[in-house]
């Protein structure tokens, strides 16, 4: 957190209401506000990363390498992770394979110029990455081969979805699907066209729930993000939803769509209209999303990327039942501290009163809503809650709302130690310290909003 800023146009308002009682606003958020997602820890010793490595807006030779724990605020590992030995490197998706390593396939030429080779790579650790070969695509006449994305079905084969054109028709795409025919991914069968969705269709992007078949595609002529499915990989595809279905918009490309811990779907696309990288999310099978959010660390850098989701061991650490004062990353002379029941960030020194020692003190508790997060009682045994995205203090009042409004899912914070505190009911949204009041905000990507919300769990001060 810098000094005192110049403050959101809406936070006057939020500051008021959550200095109301609770009777006087509908329980949870102001009215209009209320969250209808929820955010979901990893197993316990765990945790979830997301992983991207998209070519740069800037640059399409080479790609960058980025990690989330929330499929959200996506931090920079590696610049210039990897540059393939010729050509270029666009339109990068990346698969974490059986045999442990990570590969990538791309496109391999810029989109002015014939391309009728897709290339791989292949790496350990994500971030030292080596060239594999240039694979030609065997479409007679293929003028451009682009945006190759994996597919592994629900036997475990591995495919790519490349989207190909002919010299006849250039720039009339269509989706093919290459199987894997050995396991070191260096072999592959006769592309088969996806039937049903119909030319000029790019960037295909499929996801396999039980035993149906779901596309997402780029329609290049309208230049919506489509949706149909199929009971077979290959099709025959029915295209439900075409047009603004979704709310996305036009000018949108490079969908893809990872399943969330709360069991919800994300997809990320390229707003490349307008310079914006977005997600969004549904939680009834695709049906209907939520308003796209820009991932602001990635807008205006990162173009068309595949996102990896893995759990791996570690994950943030906090012990329930034991007292613990929270400590500002930023600014460690200040800590946690309830104030006329609302959560403040202020000083505490061994010289500071028992009373205010006392309200730096809170006792960690399993989630209300989730054991997999963590509450946070008083010496009151009044939870910490959001409330108009304010922090405050109030009594359990048995109801499903407020479990929610007082449970937060630990992500590791900036420092050795730290954890951050993400809103079990606004995924995406952190306990965070603004003008030394700690709100629920939406992370914007910055190191500064990282620091903010990074706290150190300590020996309680009283």
């Amino acid at each position: 957190m810098t000094p005192p800023r110049p403050a959101p146009s809406r936070r006057a308002l939020l500051r008021a209401l959550a200095a109301l009682p609770a009777s006087a606003l509908v329980v949870g958020e102001a009215p209009g506000l209320l969250g209808t997602a929820l955010a979901a820890a990893p197993p316990s010793g765990s945790a979830t990363r997301y992983t991207i490595v998209p070519f740069l807006n800037s640059d399409d030779g080479t790609v960058n390498v980025y990690q989330s724990d929330d499929a959200t605020d996506f931090r920079l590992l590696k610049s210039a992770a990897y540059r393939p030995p010729s050509d270029r490197i666009r339109d990068a998706a990346l698969l974490k394979h059986t045999d442990g390593f990570y590969y990538v396939t791309y496109t391999t030429h810029t989109w002015q110029d014939p391309s009728t080779t897709i290339g791989f790579a292949r790496s350990a650790d994500r971030v030292n990455w080596t060239w594999l070969y240039d694979f030609p695509v065997p479409i007679t006449g293929l003028s451009r081969a682009w945006a190759p994305e994996w597919f592994v079905d629900g036997d475990s084969s591995v495919g790519v979805i490349v989207s190909c054109s002919v010299t006849s028709d250039e720039w009339i795409f269509t989706p093919y699907l290459l199987k894997a025919t050995n396991s070191a991914l260096t072999a592959w069968s006769s592309p088969v066209a996806l039937s049903g969705i119909g030319p000029n269709h790019i960037d295909t992007f499929l996801v396999r729930t039980g035993s149906t078949y779901h596309a997402f595609t780029k329609n290049e002529t309208t230049k919506y993000i489509e949706y149909g499915t199929a009971s077979r990989a290959t099709g025959p595809y029915t295209l439900s939803r075409t047009g603004d279905w979704a709310g996305w918009g036009s000018y949108r490309e490079g969908p893809s769509v990872i399943q969330l811990d709360n069991g919800g779907w994300r997809i990320f696309f390229d707003g490349y209209g307008d310079g914006t990288y977005y997600y969004s999310d549904s939680y009834d099978a695709f049906a209907t999303w939520s308003t796209p959010r820009g991932l602001p660390a990635l807008s205006g850098t990162a173009r068309h990327f595949t996102v990896v989701k893995e759990t791996v061991p570690g994950g943030p650490s906090l012990a329930t039942g034991v007292r613990r004062s929270l400590r500002s990353v930023n600014y460690p002379t200040r800590y946690w501290q309830a104030q006329s029941g609302l959560l403040d960030l202020l000083v505490v020194t061994s010289s500071s009163t028992a009373a205010q020692k006392q309200a730096s003190a809170f006792t960690v508790v399993p989630g209300l809503a989730d054991p997999g997060g963590f509450s946070f009682t008083d010496s009151a045994g009044r939870h910490l809650r959001h409330y108009g995205f304010r922090g405050r203090f109030d009594a359990d009042d048995g109801t499903s709302a407020f479990a929610r409004d007082a449970t937060f899912v630990a992500r590791t914070g900036t420092a050795t130690g730290s954890l951050r505190f993400e809103s079990y009911n606004y995924p995406g949204r952190y306990l965070r310290h603004y003008d030394y009041q700690l709100r629920v905000d939406v992370a914007d990507g910055t190191d500064t909003f990282r620091q903010d919300s990074s706290f150190v769990p300590v020996t309680a001060w009283a």
